[in-house]
């Protein structure tokens, strides 16, 4: 398994490699030494859990405000494209988007830091999505900002056939105001610090 930084400070991807032979393949998803190497603390993770959509089905974008949530992001079974937006008013990426395709061939995963929004499409029909949480989660500090922000423009790769009410009412980032403002409010100075 191999890490890599990504143009959104502390967004990282791991890319195992799969040894394949008749049965299949084997493959491992997580690797505390690469994680730690690359500024990703394992030890940190309080929480597992596991999504399951249909093709076409639109989660997100969702953030938690205060001190954040950093979360590692796997697709284990079909495939996904996923979205990471940095809402860091100190990052040097600010209000700027990556995509990633995660699947369950590749067994790819990101980690996604505090303070940045994340949101996904299913390819498939279904498509399992894992996550690893730093933090127990908290409904006072959920956001959820409108997928289709004209802002941020981002191409959903297919027609959505499916959103949660929640995600469908989202306000625009224009919209957000003082409530964006609480996404720096406990985040660190510099970006790479433990939140306070």
């Amino acid at each position: 398994m191999y890490a890599e930084t990504t143009a959104i400070p502390g967004l990282v991807t791991f890319t195992p490699e799969p040894h394949h032979d008749a049965r299949g393949f084997f493959s491992r998803t997580f690797d505390t030494t690469v994680a730690r190497s690359i500024g990703v603390d394992p030890a940190s993770f309080v929480q597992d859990s596991l999504s399951r959509s249909a093709r076409g089905v639109v989660r997100g974008l969702h953030l938690r405000v205060g001190a954040g949530e950093g979360k590692l992001v796997r697709c284990s079974s079909g495939a996904i494209f996923d979205v990471v937006v940095d809402l860091r008013p100190a990052s040097p990426a600010y209000r700027s988007w990556l995509s990633f395709e995660l699947s369950g061939e590749l067994q790819n995963s990101i980690f996604v830091p505090p303070g940045c929004a994340h949101g996904f499409q299913a390819l498939t029909d279904p498509a399992d999505t894992s996550y690893r949480i730093d933090r127990a989660h908290d409904p006072s500090e959920d956001l959820t900002i409108a997928y289709d922000d004209p802002d941020l423009a981002i191409p959903w790769p297919l027609p959505v056939t499916m959103m949660s009410d929640n995600d469908r009412a989202a306000p625009v980032l224009a919209e957000l105001g003082e409530r964006l403002a609480l996404v720096a409010a406990r985040l660190p100075h510099r970006l790479g610090e433990a939140p306070g």
